[in-house]
């Protein structure tokens, strides 16, 4: 089970984006689909997907959030016109932030914001060993030249994990003056990495909840742990999630979740989403005994 797992929360399309991203990568396959009932959004779909073998999450809850520029789904590519093909598609109903061209730092690049709003960015490397799928974090607004501190931060909150490569802007170099990584390289434990970036104009748009990550707890001393070192903002604790000091947004589960919804009869789901939804942390112990009715 990969310990970290980007969450996408949708209006309704969910399963249909899903569906949509599979078709498009190799070694990507649609894992689960399950409904939730009884939410403050009614009863939602949720689909669990691999993407060149990263797992994926996704919800349909309405339209409460929005896809910002401040995270997007970097894909390296072993061509030109993998990035070609994959734009074409991807492309379809989106729009350009950077177009299809060659940049200094790759001969074919790409970001683009898709049909649903999620930001990716494509890109030619010749490089051996990287990644085909990372997460992006661009710190923006208020968060503009914290990069930094937030590479050290979550190096000490993810016990293992390391700070690869980084480049920083050269005076005078971004416009925005606070600006100071363009470019770093975060491993976590489990082989998962991330990139992270200053804007370097500044930006327009921060975290939120359309674009958080889940972390699998193998028990309740972890999500304790987790939620301990992560949790910034009271007032966003609500069934399982935080929001850390820059408003980055985190589920803090158990890795047994998904079995508390999957292969369980309509009354039993009901229950544990009730169960569910008047939490703050998530409390193991007390969903497996609304599970087994005890």
């Amino acid at each position: 089970m990969q310990k970290i797992v980007p969450h996408l929360w949708y209006d309704k399309e969910a399963v249909e984006a899903a569906k949509w991203y599979v078709s498009l990568f190799e070694n990507s396959k649609i894992e689960w689909i399950s409904k939730l009932y009884d939410t403050p959004s009614g009863d939602v779909d949720t689909v669990a997907f691999s993407l060149a073998g990263m797992e994926f999450q996704a919800i349909s809850a309405g339209s409460y959030f929005e896809f910002t520029p401040a995270i997007s789904i970097m894909v390296s590519c072993s061509s030109e016109s993998e990035v070609n093909k994959l734009y074409a598609e991807l492309s379809k109903g989106g729009s350009d932030l950077m177009p299809l061209g060659e940049y200094p730092f790759s001969k074919r690049y790409a970001w683009l914001s898709d049909r649903y709003g999620l930001n990716w960015q494509l890109y030619f490397t010749e490089a051996e060993n990287v990644p085909k799928i990372r997460p992006c974090l661009l710190f923006s607004l208020d968060n503009c030249g914290k990069a930094d501190e937030g590479l050290l931060f979550y190096q000490e909150v993810f016990h293992g994990s390391e700070i690869g490569f980084v480049s920083r802007y050269e005076t005078g170099q971004a416009p925005d003056d606070r600006a100071i990584i363009n470019y770093a390289e975060f491993l976590f434990k489990s082989g998962m990495a991330f990139v992270v970036m200053d804007h370097g104009a500044g930006g327009e748009s921060s975290f939120n909840e359309a674009f958080s990550f889940m972390i699998n707890c193998s028990d309740q001393s972890e999500i304790d742990y987790y939620w301990k070192m992560l949790s910034d903002v009271p007032e966003a604790e609500q069934c399982g999630w935080v929001k850390d000091k820059f408003g980055l947004s985190w589920q803090i589960v158990p890795e047994t979740m998904a079995a508390f919804y999957k292969d369980v009869d309509e009354e039993t789901s009901r229950r544990v989403t009730q169960t569910f939804l008047k939490m703050k942390k998530i409390v193991i112990s007390d969903l497996e005994a609304v599970r087994d009715n005890r």
